[in-house]
């Protein structure tokens, strides 16, 4: 990993890359340096890597072996003019470092580096600029088995929201009761079988409800589904394995023999959208061609513009999936955040626009998007091409 991390350094022209943690508030750090669980790190550490030689660590001496995993020169600090010395010492001569820092907080996944600490380090005359570009080789990039894991949860969701789909209809057949949150609990039911786990949990919103992008039922606060409503589902899984990553996926569908003209006009113009969006990275990889994430969103959401539902498309157009739903890569964001990060191969993200109509009804269309080794461009699950009818 340390040949590898020198690598993007010499590419980026960074003298090197001080990693930070306290207490466990760079969850990137951890992650790249493959701190065991379990570990106290309840003082401060570093790990220097620079661009040429050997790494160095920097650790309290209470402790001291929470490092010793990794290559290098060891070096042990108790006070903290002592730390601040073996800083001042480590980066003399040294103009430029990247730590996770993101100016003007541009990507705020990416700034687990408090402002003290960058003051700190700029006090010994070096620039700290942020390890955002690179960083997603090291955190993001997926091995094969985490692409079948994503591919297993894929179906999943697939199969859950088909399930779900029956449910409505035959609930509405046979005038029984139910709830967007019976269909919540439908779902995590369904992921508890399937031996999958979720973050936080799944959304069914009808009519006014899936136009709030977040809304989410409760037991307390939940509408009944009845003949006409517009619906909308949205749930995320991954695998209860070590190391398994989320798929993701939203689908709308209507309680009636066939939508109503707006909503057939709302749902083609999102689809669109995606298609927009998705199109223009394959063709982008096809050319061999960088694409970063705010270009797509920008793609996407000029769609929406023009088809006349700009106001109404009220957030980013993707975001990176990886262990957690809402992962640390690249999102497709010109809106929220300039994520102009790239797309990288063997990295996975959402496509997912919406345009939501308060009092009314919302779509969002979402699947998830994986960038294969040599640049082939896949949608992991078919998309959802018509409104689901359920009868």
């Amino acid at each position: 990993m340390i040949h590898q991390i020198q690598k993007q350094l010499k590419l980026f022209h960074i003298e090197g890359w001080l990693l930070y943690d306290l207490h466990g508030t760079n969850t990137l750090a951890l992650e790249i340096l493959q701190i065991p669980k379990g570990i106290l790190m309840t003082r401060r550490c570093f790990y220097w890597i620079p661009q040429e030689g050997t790494p160095v660590k920097i650790v309290h001496k209470i402790e001291a072996h929470n490092l010793d995993h990794l290559p290098g020169e060891k070096r042990l600090y108790l006070s903290w003019k002592e730390l601040h010395q073996e800083l001042q010492t480590l980066l003399k001569g040294v103009k430029q470092v990247a730590m996770e820092y993101s100016p003007n907080q541009a990507i705020p996944t990416v700034s687990k580096v408090d402002a003290g600490l960058i003051e700190l380090i700029g006090s010994y005359g070096v620039e700290v600029v942020s390890s955002a570009p690179f960083l997603q080789n090291f955190v993001c990039v997926w091995t094969d088995q985490q692409y079948a894991f994503h591919k297993e949860a894929a179906d999943v969701l697939e199969k859950t929201v088909t399930s779900c789909w029956k449910l409505i209809g035959h609930s509405l057949k046979n005038n029984k009761v139910v709830t967007e949150y019976d269909i919540q609990q439908y779902i995590l039911s369904a992921f508890e079988k399937a031996k999958c786990v979720t973050e936080g949990v799944p959304i069914c919103g009808v009519n006014g409800n899936a136009a709030d992008p977040h809304y989410c039922p409760t037991k307390e606060k939940s509408e009944k589904i009845k003949k006409g409503d517009f619906i909308l589902i949205d749930l995320w899984c991954k695998k209860d394995l070590p190391h398994a990553v989320f798929a993701d996926i939203t689908r709308v569908g209507v309680a009636s023999a066939k939508p109503t003209p707006k909503q057939q006009e709302v749902f083609s113009l999102v689809r669109k959208a995606q298609k927009a969006g998705t199109d223009y990275i394959i063709e982008r990889y096809q050319k061999g061609q960088e694409v970063v994430g705010a270009e797509v969103d920008r793609v996407v959401r000029s769609v929406i513009e023009k088809g006349g539902y700009g106001p109404y498309f009220t957030h980013r157009t993707g975001h990176n999936i990886n262990t957690e739903n809402h992962g640390p890569g690249a999102n497709l964001d010109g809106l929220e955040t300039q994520d102009e990060r790239p797309l990288i191969p063997r990295t996975c993200f959402s496509i997912e626009p919406g345009i939501y109509l308060p009092g009314e009804f919302g779509v969002r269309l979402e699947y998830d998007v994986y960038i294969h080794e040599k640049g082939e461009v896949e949608v992991t699950l078919p998309p959802q091409e018509e409104l689901v009818i359920v009868g």
